[in-house]
């Protein structure tokens, strides 16, 4: 494929540059959760994307999208990285909940939510992984019986990205006992309001809790919110599955490259002519650059073939290092005011970087994971378990 923008994406990536120099409020620039009054100021924020065309760019224009291909996502995603502006209070909705109810969905379940995902009016969260079956997505235990006219749902989940703040979540439980363990698996959307539902931040390092654990205690849910049919969860599932990867590499390029840029800065500042330092830099900024390669041969595959490839597993690995890596080479410029630091300026920005960049070869995918599948899709070598 052609590495640089044709006539028509050079055109919308010039329009969404200008746009958001113009349109991303100051106090979002740079934002570390949503959290507090940062909350309502994402729901402005992901209203102004949606009524400038900007929330869901590759959806069908009959369900409210732009209809475009998948290279503008990637577009939107390098620009709104680089800006250090937000994405869209409801990436979870847009890029997950909503391609799966496309999908799978009744034309009364697409009517109901799709127009509230992109306008934000509704928050979707994950109700996937469970203590002991993270990786293991087949083996979860959450219980779904169909009682009467609705489900009773009871378990737990956890690592559940926005639960804190979700008016909806999209959850995978077991209907039944089979030969299989992707066999008798349901999936529902769950209204997070409802009761039985609890919500557990989990707190990280940083002091925030971005990922929380949700308990089910006997939550009713209609059979109307039935996505697929009764043990046919995991077909489902693989949809969503295979969108939550699709254009990921360009957004954690774009992070990336931010990341380099600032640390370039900064040597340059506090490091002067130390040539390991230089050196040090240099990778990372090469590790950049073969990431974005990686990034194009994935976004290649998924418009020759319409499917995520296994290049997002290899983006996702490299990138959640790099991070690490560069991270500490900067908290090793600063040294120790790094240590102490407090507020907003460079020392803390670092700090607060290093300690954020622990959880990124964990989150979206463990790096041993990730390699087990990077093993057996591309090297093909065979399954080790």
């Amino acid at each position: 494929m052609d590495l640089r923008d044709g006539p028509e994406e050079a055109a919308f990536r010039a329009t969404l540059r200008t746009w958001l120099a113009a349109n991303v409020p100051a106090e979002l620039r740079g934002l570390r959760g949503w959290t507090g009054p940062a909350l309502a100021l994402g729901r402005a924020w992901s209203k102004r994307l949606a009524g400038a065309g900007y929330a869901g760019l590759t959806w069908p224009k009959e369900y409210g999208g732009a209809g475009q291909p998948w290279r503008y996502q990637a577009v939107y995603l390098e620009e709104l990285a680089k800006a250090e502006a937000p994405q869209h209070l409801g990436v979870i909705g847009l890029g997950m909940a909503g391609p799966t109810i496309i999908a799978h969905g009744r034309p009364d379940q697409k009517a109901r939510y799709l127009a509230e995902i992109l306008s934000a009016d509704d928050i979707w969260c994950q109700g996937f992984s469970e203590p002991g079956s993270g990786s293991d997505l087949a083996s979860v235990r959450t219980r779904i019986e169909l009682v009467g006219d609705h489900f009773v749902v009871n378990g737990q989940k956890v690592w559940s990205s926005y639960a804190h703040i979700a008016d909806r979540c999209i959850l995978l439980g077991r209907s039944a006992v089979t030969g299989e363990k992707h066999e008798g698996l349901t999936y529902l959307v769950v209204d997070m309001k409802s009761p039985g539902v609890e919500v557990r931040p989990l707190r990280q390092i940083t002091g925030e809790a971005e990922f929380n654990e949700i308990f089910f205690t006997d939550v009713a849910v209609p059979k109307e919110n039935l996505l697929g049919e009764i043990g046919g969860g995991w077909r489902v599932a693989m949809t969503t599955l295979s969108h939550e990867r699709g254009t990921f590499g360009f957004a954690l390029a774009g992070a990336l490259d931010v990341a380099v840029r600032k640390l370039v800065a900064l040597a340059r500042e506090r490091a002067g002519a130390d040539a390991l330092v230089r050196d040090r830099v240099a990778r990372e900024w090469i590790e950049l650059q073969a990431l974005r390669y990686t990034n194009y041969r994935a976004l290649a595959h998924l418009e020759r073939t319409g499917a995520p490839g296994p290049e997002g597993s290899v983006a996702k690995l490299r990138w959640s290092e790099a991070n690490q890596r560069l991270t500490k080479l900067a908290i090793e410029i600063v040294g120790q005011e790094s240590q102490v630091a407090d507020g907003d300026g460079t020392a803390a920005y670092w700090r607060y970087q290093q300690l954020r960049s622990r959880g990124n070869t964990i989150e979206a995918g463990t790096s041993e994971i990730l390699r087990n599948i990077i093993a057996e899709r591309v090297l093909g070598l065979p399954r080790s378990r």
